[in-house]
């Protein structure tokens, strides 16, 4: 398959997965999710972070660079070359995000500004399951899991795997069963 459409079929399927999540949060018309989708900054770091994947697998390195570049110059999300993003990923703030080596990032995940996820290329890198929320400030270092569905409270620092369905609060986090209730941004 050619370059462009690849990239084209990434994005269009980024925005209807976009399109999804914020269709089931909000009681808005079918224009306004259009509108959100494709005027957020969380659209706009996936599209050229899907761009980025083409380059990289067509093997245009310096390419790679350039858009790494600029994707943190101008978004301010910095998203390390070999780094795996699943569906509808959404930079709730985008700025000062940082995720790096080969983290894998499962669909639907939600990052709520300022976060840091992984470590030195030494120690591994953590993978995010889908539907996880990692809150404003927090930090996921080493090679961890974060299971399906969990949360991450705001400034947390989790250095130990999180069970699906679980929350992960403090420095370090500490690790607990989620309740309906909790809710962490």
């Amino acid at each position: 398959m050619l370059p462009a459409p690849r990239i084209v079929r990434r994005v269009v399927e980024d925005a209807v997965e976009l399109t999804r999540s914020l269709a089931q949060r909000k009681e808005v018309s079918s224009r306004e999710i259009l509108q959100m989708v494709v005027t957020a900054d969380a659209f706009r770091v996936l599209a050229l972070n899907r761009a980025r994947e083409t380059v990289r697998d067509l093997h245009i390195p310096l390419l790679n660079h350039a858009l790494r570049v600029a994707q943190t110059a101008v978004l301010g999300v910095e998203i390390g070359n070999d780094v795996t993003l699943g569906r509808g990923v959404y930079f709730v703030h985008p700025i000062g995000i940082v995720i790096g080596g080969d983290s894998r990032i499962g669909d639907r995940v939600r990052f709520y500004g300022n976060n840091t996820v992984g470590t030195a290329r030494d120690d591994g890198y953590p993978v995010l399951e889908d539907d996880v929320w990692v809150g404003a400030g927090a930090r996921i270092l080493g090679p961890v899991r974060i299971g399906q569905g969990a949360r991450i409270g705001a400034n947390a620092v989790v250095l130990t795997d999180v069970p699906a369905g679980h929350i992960a609060v403090g420095v370090p986090a500490v690790v607990k069963p989620r309740r309906a209730s909790d809710v962490v941004l």
